[in-house]
């Protein structure tokens, strides 16, 4: 049996609110809290107003993980030495995207972000911007190069969903696998 991980889950002012939601549903699973021995949520200061436009009966507070503000450096993971397995950002905005390939850690995402980096620990940013520019192209190679994953908000249809729910599960289930836990999922199998 792998060891009980350590993750961060930062949501950015970006759309796709129902990622954030169905991942922090996801770990409050019986599946999932015997492999995890700590979540962290940190959140930036647009995720307010567009969780309201889009799941207005939504409140972070409601799924029990601790939420840190994203201005506080003072946090265990805010440093290497706290040995937390991996980060995932959902939604990920260009925004955010483009200041951790830059460097630039003037918040806590972004100093979490390089710190998975620096240590060698899964990176997963959930984009969900389209058209993409050759700046935002740009940003994720340099990210991809650095060790981080970019997962973009693709859902499956193979596995035929039924509801908007089902069908963003289909990447939440991509972002498991990513991160490294053992899930039951849909695959793909051959027809």
């Amino acid at each position: 049996m792998q060891k009980a991980k350590k993750l961060v889950v930062a949501i950015t002012g970006a759309s796709g609110m129902i990622y954030a939601k169905r991942l922090l549903n996801r770990l409050k699973t019986e599946e999932l809290q015997s492999q995890l021995s700590e979540v962290a949520l940190v959140v930036s200061e647009n995720v307010n107003g567009i969780l309201k436009n889009e799941l207005p009966n939504t409140k972070l507070t409601d799924f029990g993980f601790p939420i840190f503000k994203n201005n506080n450096f003072y946090v265990p993971f805010a440093s290497g030495s706290s040995a937390y397995d991996a980060m995932i950002i959902i939604p990920c905005s260009m925004g955010t995207l483009g200041r951790i390939a830059a460097g630039v850690s003037e918040n806590l995402i972004g100093r979490t972000a390089d710190v998975m980096l620096k240590e060698r620990k899964k990176l997963i940013l959930v984009t969900r911007e389209m058209p993409l520019s050759l700046i935002h192209i740009n940003n994720m190679k340099t990210l991809t190069e650095a060790g981080g994953i970019i997962c973009p908000a693709s859902p499956t249809f193979y596995n035929k969903p039924q509801t908007i729910e089902e069908l963003a599960d289909t990447v939440i289930e991509r972002i498991l696998d990513l991160a490294g836990f053992e899930i039951e999922a849909k695959r793909w199998k051959s027809i």
